[in-house]
């Protein structure tokens, strides 16, 4: 991977206690709904706590994201290395580590486009806004890596194609369009790679 990934420093109980409440209180109910002394309040520790750990609000919510990122990378590693074999099973894979993941952790969609949608435009110098076009640029190429490996002849457009629907998955899980749509997903992809690689 080229994208860089950003090392996660160490965390103290007291910042691992915060940063876990911070990111149960931003998920379910908005970044700007979520006040610092709510934060602390359901950490068990002060205000002053809060800011010798992370610096600031902006701070914390970076991390969150950073954080919720390393499990979901986590997460498909291991599906990726239960599929070793280059090939359209490996590509798809993405989409399998989606749907076990999705229930879990992610009902209202993915935490980095609504952080991205939350800050808004006016606010181009925010730290959100690096780090999730950072999360985006690493999916996308992942998923350009596999294609090569799959010998998919325009492995970038292939990959943008399973990009797209991907994104358009998780935006569809946060909106309850309609139930299961990594599994859709899925399905059409598949059949992409099929007519390309066939």
């Amino acid at each position: 991977m080229t994208v860089p990934v950003p090392a996660l420093a160490p965390l103290t109980p007291g910042a691992t206690r915060v940063l876990d409440a911070a990111s149960r209180l931003f998920y379910e109910h908005g970044i700007h709904a979520v006040g610092v002394d709510t934060i602390a309040e359901a950490a068990g520790v002060t205000k002053k706590t809060l800011y010798d750990r992370f610096g600031s609000k902006e701070a914390l919510v970076v991390s969150y994201l950073q954080h919720r990122d390393a499990r979901w990378r986590a997460h498909v590693a291991d599906h990726l290395a239960r599929v070793p074999k280059p090939g359209t099973a490996r590509i798809l894979t993405v989409f399998d580590a989606a749907i076990s993941w999705s229930d879990e952790n992610s009902p209202k969609g993915c935490s980095a486009i609504n952080a991205r949608a939350e800050i808004g435009d006016g606010h181009d110098g925010h730290p959100v806004f690096p780090e999730v076009a950072r999360q985006k640029a690493w999916l996308l190429e992942l998923f350009v890596s596999l294609c090569r490996e799959a010998g998919v002849a325009d492995a970038e457009s292939m990959a943008q194609s399973m990009m797209l629907l991907y994104e358009g998955a998780i935006v569809t899980v946060g909106m309850e369009t309609f139930t299961q749509p990594f599994e859709v997903a899925k399905r059409l992809a598949g059949r992409m790679l099929e007519q390309e690689l066939s």
